[in-house]
C-alpha cells in the first residue's frame, strides 16, 4: 500500500516527536514480552509498553486532526515513510539486554514525564487531557525503571558491568533531547508546549540523582547529535518499521 503523506507544520511535527517517542518506545518494550528475567516483570513491562502505544494512539489521533487531512491514528501509525517519523534516536536503538532497558526506559521516562507535567497547561485543550492521564503512567515508568537501575547498579560485579556497558551505549544519544530548533520555539511561542531544551536542568538533575544512587556516574558528553527528531534515523528504524507496518500494508484497511 502506497504511504500516506503529512503536512510539515510546526505544530504537527511537535506532536509527531511525542507520540513517535512513545510509539517506537513501546514497541522496543512489547519485544521483552516472554523474554523478561522474571514473570513479574515480563507483566510490567508489557503493561508500560500498552501505556506508551496508549499515549501515542491518543497523540496520533489528535496529529490527525490537526493535519486535516483525514488520517486516523493507524494510518499515521503504519502507513507513513521512514524519513516522516520524528522520534529520538535513544527510542529505535536495539532492546539490548535487561541493563539496557532499565536504563533507556529511566532516560525517557523521565523526559516523557517532565513533558506531561508542563502539557497539561498547553494551550490546546486536547494535548492538555491527554497529559492529565499520561503524566501519571510516566512517574510510574520513571520509579520503576529507576528501581531497576539502582538494584543493577550497585548489585553484582556483573550487572554493574552491563549497567555501565549501558551507560557508555545510551548516553550519548541523550544530547539530542535537548538540540532547539524552530519547532520547538513555535510550540513555545504559540503556548502548546515547552522546549524541550527547558526540561533540560531538571531531567539531567533526576537522572544525576538516579545514577548517584546505583553508584554510577554519567559519561562525559561529546559531540555527537543524533538526529531522529528531524526524520534522520540510525539503520535501526527501518527493520522496526518493516515489523510494525507489514500487516497494515498487507491488508489495507484491515480491522480486527
Amino acid at each position: 500500500m502506497q504511504s500516506i503523506r503529512i503536512g510539515r507544520t510546526p505544530q504537527l511535527q511537535y506532536l509527531l516527536r511525542l507520540s513517535d517517542t512513545c510509539l517506537v518506545l513501546g514497541q522496543r518494550i512489547s519485544e521483552w514480552c516472554g523474554h523478561a528475567p522474571v514473570l513479574e516483570e515480563d507483566i510490567a513491562l508489557s503493561n508500560m509498553a500498552l501505556d506508551l502505544i496508549g499515549q501515542a494512539r491518543a497523540l496520533l489521533t489528535r496529529a490527525g486532526e490537526l493535519d486535516g487531512r483525514g488520517h486516523d491514528e493507524d494510518q499515521l501509525a503504519f502507513l507513513r515513510d521512514e524519513g516522516d517519523y520524528l522520534n529520538v534516536t535513544l527510542a529505535e536503538l536495539p532492546r539490548g539486554d535487561f541493563a539496557l532497558t532499565c536504563l533507556r526506559n529511566a532516560m525517557l521516562a523521565t523526559l516523557l514525564k517532565l513533558l506531561w507535567q508542563r502539557l497539561q497547561d498547553s494551550s490546546d485543550q486536547e494535548l492538555a487531557a491527554i497529559a492529565g492521564k499520561a503524566v501519571k503512567e510516566a512517574r510510574y515508568h520513571q520509579q520503576h525503571a529507576a528501581d531497576w537501575v539502582v538494584r543493577l547498579g550497585d548489585g553484582t560485579d556483573e550487572s554493574r558491568r552491563r549497567m555501565q556497558d549501558a551507560l557508555a551505549q545510551l548516553w550519548p544519544y541523550s544530547a539530542e533531547l535537548f538540540d532547539g530548533d524552530a519547532v520547538d520555539e513555535a510550540a513555545h511561542a504559540s503556548g502548546l508546549g515547552p522546549r524541550w531544551a527547558d526540561l533540560q536542568g531538571e531531567w539531567q538533575g533526576e537522572m544525576q540523582a538516579i545514577l548517584a544512587a546505583a553508584d554510577l556516574s554519567a559519561p562525559q558528553t561529546t559531540a555527537f547529535r543524533s538526529t531522529g527528531k528531524r526524520g534522520v534515523h540510525s539503520e535501526h528504524l527501518g527493520p522496526m518499521l518493516a515489523e510494525m507496518q507489514y500487516l497494515q500494508r498487507s491488508f489495507p484497511g484491515g480491522v480486527w
